[in-house]
């Protein structure tokens, strides 16, 4: 068992579904556990696991975890649809993969009560989903993670294809509206509407949010993925965006840590650090996106450099057991009533960095499957703690 797996046993051993080690936001804050993104990612990256080494324990760990959650009728634990939260959507994307394998209708009537939240999910004036109820005709990067992902296999797999219009133009509008012309990085947010006090003349929020970008880019090579053949306009378009996106970020990748910053485009500025969950995802968007043929195969270097020097900065060990370290644990805009999340680079510096956060570790664990799949497994070998 390699460094990798036994990291990934320890945490599977000391959590149960109401009290996971990876959910540091819910531990800290001594709430109630219940469905949401965080466990998702981990899920995630468990059935990743499961797929591409074919050990069983990674399932029936996820099965078990699910089962907590998926209620008979297909009713969640802890979900509500009227919150119309795009982060709730996130951890559906397990759901097909869980119906496929264990056959329980549940995971099927599931995916039909996120799908239904989707359909009644307030819009802005541009088609675009509201990121959450409480942030009205506001489009943040994070979403397209959490409910495009989703979305995408919905359609492919359960509708015939007829929703690609719509996420096709969802992209689209990111790419046209939250773009940063000057630095090449996508902003964290978007107000439609021109009215939340963090967002400037363009509606944009005022710097890039690492992790966002992060999140935007597994989206497009998520989304990419599951595009059924015949849509070649909606594929050549992500493509695009995709590749464009590769080059833009290469000059925000450090050359003395071979990492990306938390606030990317002020490497050095006092406070700035080195942060490990948006270089995860980073770097499983390079692996993945050159696997695939979407980016350069060139990228698959840059991919794995990025996860090397993760593990060497922050991958260490302490009393027998290894942990993960440089993980913001978490960053927003506003809402209205609570003004010190309001983009600027001293908000984004100042937010909690903690250690095996599922934020950090899913994508981490997302890079190491990407390079047992590429044939890179002699890079995992030999990285130590």
């Amino acid at each position: 068992m390699n460094i990798i797996e036994r990291y990934v046993e320890h945490m599977l051993q000391d959590s149960t579904p109401d009290r996971p080690l990876w959910n540091i936001e819910k531990i800290s804050a001594g709430s109630v556990n219940g469905w949401n993104y965080i466990d998702g990612c981990m899920m995630i990256a468990l059935l990743n696991l499961h797929r591409i080494t074919g050990e069983e324990r990674y399932y029936t760990f996820a099965e078990h975890f699910l089962d907590y959650y998926v209620f008979e009728d297909g009713s969640l634990r802890g979900y509500r649809e009227e919150d119309y939260n795009l982060d709730n959507i996130c951890e559906g994307r397990v759901l097909f993969d869980l119906y496929r394998l264990s056959g329980k209708e549940k995971y099927r009537r599931a995916i039909d009560t996120l799908r239904g939240q989707l359909q009644r999910q307030p819009r802005t004036w541009e088609g675009s989903f509201w990121h959450k109820k409480i942030y009205p005709d506001q489009v943040w990067l994070d979403g397209l993670y959490m409910a495009q992902v989703f979305y995408a296999r919905c359609t492919t797999e359960l509708e015939d294809c007829r929703g690609y219009e719509d996420i096709h133009r969802q992209f689209l509008t990111v790419h046209q509206r939250m773009l940063d012309p000057e630095t090449g990085l996508y902003r964290h947010g978007y107000d439609a509407s021109g009215k939340a006090f963090w967002a400037d003349e363009t509606g944009r929020s005022r710097n890039p949010w690492l992790r966002s970008l992060g999140w935007f880019s597994a989206a497009l090579i998520d989304v990419t993925a599951e595009i059924a053949p015949g849509h070649e306009d909606f594929r050549s378009d992500m493509v695009a965006i995709a590749r464009e996106l590769a080059g833009n970020l290469l000059p925000y990748i450090d050359g003395e840590t071979h990492m990306l910053y938390q606030v990317p485009n002020q490497i050095g500025r006092e406070g700035n650090y080195p942060e490990t969950s948006g270089s995860a995802m980073v770097a499983y968007f390079y692996l993945k996106g050159a696997r695939l043929g979407i980016l350069d195969a060139a990228y698959a270097d840059v991919g794995a450099q990025i996860f090397q020097s993760i593990c060497r900065r922050y991958l260490s060990e302490r009393d027998g057991k290894l942990n993960l370290g440089g993980i913001c644990l978490v960053a927003g805009l506003g809402p209205e009533n609570n003004r010190r999340r309001d983009g600027s680079y001293e908000y984004y510096i100042s937010e909690p960095v903690v250690e095996n956060d599922a934020k950090g570790l899913a994508p981490f664990l997302m890079c190491y499957t990407e390079l047992l799949l590429s044939g890179r497994g002699a890079l995992i070998d030999g990285t130590q703690a």
